[in-house]
């Protein structure tokens, strides 16, 4: 198992400021990397993969510095976004090729392993610069496996990929992860990150804007109304009681239940039980409705 740790990291280019004294730690399990366009994230995961010095602050992985440290490569994989590669080469060449980069002891036998992992047996002796972006992104994901490393940085790795290719792309990084590695991928497909990742990181105009679980940063945000869906034996009695007791501050029904629009977190949260039992009401569901990523993520955004 390995873990990033990145202290007080800065990047700019003269008088432009991408990335503003990040501190994160990536560990095990699935991470997710979320930002607007021009946020940051492909600066942060070039400095994490060692392509970028920082202006100051300090990238480690494992404890070791990763800037001018070409033995952190032995514990990385990294899938760059740019679709550049070897086109005259077959896929099996790559991959061949960079097992023996690695120094492997049976690189023939550690690229075949990556083939199959990524599902590309089937194209693994056409040239690269026929084929297309979905299966380049997949040879990229063969290389980056290939010498078999505890933390894997992938930035974007379902940019051109169809249905059924971003699904086996997501079984693999669930099966990679729990093996035991480190797993970082930047995405602007919200619906990918809410289904893999267990923890997000979040960059902001070059800034750390949340960490964590993407449904407690939306219950730390007390600033914010917090809407739930009520479903009940009588969801226009219990309408009326809550409007009574003035602790919503908007109320609808609506055929699927009553929509509730809530100041108080915690205060709401004891006080529906208390409404529904005087009213004689009983609960069936009460599911917040604003806590999907896309939810959390705009909030972060406008912020």
């Amino acid at each position: 198992m390995s873990t990033m740790q990145l202290a007080n990291v800065s990047r700019w280019y003269g008088n432009v400021v991408a990335v503003n004294g990040v501190t994160m730690d990536i560990g095990p399990g699935v991470t997710g990397l979320l930002g607007p366009n021009g946020a940051g994230k492909s600066t942060l995961i070039h400095m994490m993969g060692g392509f970028l010095a920082p202006s100051s602050g300090t990238v480690t992985l494992d404890g070791a510095q990763v800037w001018q440290n070409p033995d952190v490569y032995r514990t990385l994989g990294l899938v760059p976004e740019r679709e550049s590669a070897y086109d005259f080469l077959t896929g099996r060449q790559f991959i061949l090729a960079m097992a023996k980069l690695h120094k492997l002891p049976d690189p023939g036998a550690a690229a075949q392993r990556a083939i199959d992992r990524v599902e590309m047996e089937y194209a693994a002796d056409r040239t690269i610069g026929n084929y297309s972006k979905g299966m380049k992104q997949r040879i990229k994901m063969a290389s980056a496996l290939v010498h078999d490393p505890a933390m894997l940085l992938l930035d974007e790795p379902f940019n051109g990929m169809d249905p059924r290719q971003r699904l086996q792309l997501m079984d693999l990084i669930r099966q990679m992860a729990a093996e035991g590695r480190t797993i970082l991928f930047s995405s602007h497909i919200l619906e990918e990150v809410e289904r893999l990742a267990s923890h997000i990181e979040v960059i902001v105009a070059g800034r750390h804007a949340a960490s964590g679980d993407f449904r407690e940063i939306r219950r730390l945000m007390t600033d914010r109304p917090h809407r739930f869906l009520v479903r009940s034996g009588d969801d226009r009695a219990l309408a009326a009681a809550i409007i009574a007791d003035g602790s919503a501050r908007s109320v609808n029904l609506t055929p699927k239940g009553v929509e509730i629009e809530a100041t108080d977190f915690q205060r709401f949260t004891w006080l529906l039980p208390q409404v529904a039992k005087q009213s004689g009401v009983r609960l069936w569901e009460v599911a917040p409705s604003d806590e999907s990523l896309e939810s959390v993520f705009s909030y972060l955004v406008e912020r």
